[in-house]
């Protein structure tokens, strides 16, 4: 080979040998995607630690009491509407909706009782009633056919043509057929009544909460004899379940009749739940029921709770102080009433304030109102309840939705 043709095979393009270019580019894009495939296996799998917080439960401020006593009782929380939910007639207990300890509206549906029975009652008289609206058309038709007969006869008569004896007939077959449909229709509406007697006793059939209020026990299953009179041997239920109206909760003393003349209606009263003996409860006297107990020689008195808080529970054990008249004008507070908390616990968005609510690890932000503020503390109008826990300092990280730990 000369030297002429050596150097023209060196300036030949090889089309087979991969381009330099291409090889960087896609060099680049690899290279990108596996740096997104780690940063996403990253954000998935890496879980960013809890933010640690000073939590509280929010709690009514209740002014202290410093006013002296003029009587200490003891009593119990009491609830004014408390009702056994049961049925009007007996019957097997087909579901159950409720669960102990659940809230529930007035009217809703807490339990069914087994209905196939009825819904063939409910049948039979929809049957009787398209029979019984059967048979007035049936007769209406008939005194249409009589009443024509009887114009027709008349007319004849009037010409001399008929006999006497047949315009009395056809009147006397009209009056007949006129008070059958007057029966028929009686019938019809004997049906309508025994129809709606029978919905109503398919809708007795479905148990509903007669107020609105908490389920304190379950005491009937699926399958089990419910009956509103117990037949005894333990084999039939009397009820469903206990329903409690929490805002009706007020406590019952007995005062020794020795010294119920220290006791009149209104009269304030401190509370002091046993299961929380640092918190005092404000109080009023509702009535004092004027009957005594002969056998322990005291009289009943019922006061009743100015706040409504969570913890306090039916059956709760609870000691009272009436307060001396002179001194009531003191107990009055000071400071205004509501959900306490320090003013470092709120975020503040312009005109809008907000509070971190913590429940099962999570903040929540939410929306409040003012109520008034009294030293370094503020009172909540709306948004924060008592018994629900909230943060103290809010740090600067923290958002809507963190996950949060004491």
């Amino acid at each position: 080979m000369t030297n002429k043709d050596e150097l023209l095979s060196q300036l030949r393009i090889d089309r087979d040998q991969p381009y330099a270019g291409e090889s960087k580019t896609h060099l680049w894009i690899g290279g990108g995607v596996a740096i997104l495939a780690i940063a996403l296996g990253i954000s998935f799998f890496y879980e960013p630690d809890p933010i640690k917080v000073q939590i509280e439960m929010a709690r009514m401020a209740v002014p202290d009491s410093s006013s002296a006593t003029v009587l200490d009782a003891t009593g119990y929380v009491v609830a004014r509407r408390i009702s056994t939910v049961s049925s009007k007639v007996t019957g097997r207990v087909a579901e159950i909706y409720v669960e102990e300890g659940q809230q529930v509206e007035k009217d809703q549906i807490v339990a069914r009782l087994d209905d196939s029975n009825t819904r063939k009652s409910v049948d039979l008289s929809k049957a009787e009633l398209r029979s019984a609206k059967t048979l007035v058309t049936e007769t209406e038709a008939r005194v249409t056919e009589a009443k024509l007969t009887l114009e027709r006869n008349t007319e004849l008569a009037r010409q001399q043509l008929v006999s006497a004896a047949a315009l009395d007939k056809a009147r006397a077959d009209f009056e007949s057929l006129h008070a059958q449909l007057d029966a028929r229709n009686a019938e019809v509406d004997v049906s309508k009544k025994r129809l709606a007697l029978q919905q109503q006793n398919l809708d007795d059939l479905t148990l509903r909460a007669p107020f609105a209020g908490v389920v304190i026990s379950k005491d009937s299953q699926p399958g089990e004899m419910i009956s509103p009179i117990s037949a005894g041997g333990g084999f039939t239920r009397t009820g469903i379940c206990t329903l409690v109206d929490m805002s009706s909760l007020e406590i019952e003393v007995d005062v020794n009749e020795s010294y119920i003349q220290r006791v009149r209606d209104e009269q304030m009263v401190q509370a002091v739940l046993e299961a929380y003996p640092e918190w005092k409860i404000p109080a009023k006297v509702i009535a004092i029921i004027p009957a005594a107990d002969r056998q322990k020689a005291t009289v009943k008195v019922r006061i009743g709770f100015q706040i409504s808080d969570p913890r306090i529970l039916p059956d709760m054990g609870v000691k009272v102080a009436f307060l001396n008249a002179e001194r009531e004008a003191e107990e009055k507070p000071k400071e205004p009433l509501g959900v306490r908390v320090p003013i470092s616990a709120v975020r503040n968005d312009g005109e809008d304030k907000f509070i971190f609510v913590v429940k099962d690890g999570i903040a929540e932000l939410r929306k409040i109102t003012l109520k008034a503020s009294y030293g370094n503390d503020i009172y909540v109008g709306s948004g924060l309840r008592a018994g629900e826990d909230f943060v103290v300092e809010v740090p600067p990280e923290l958002k809507d939705g963190a996950k949060v730990e004491q």
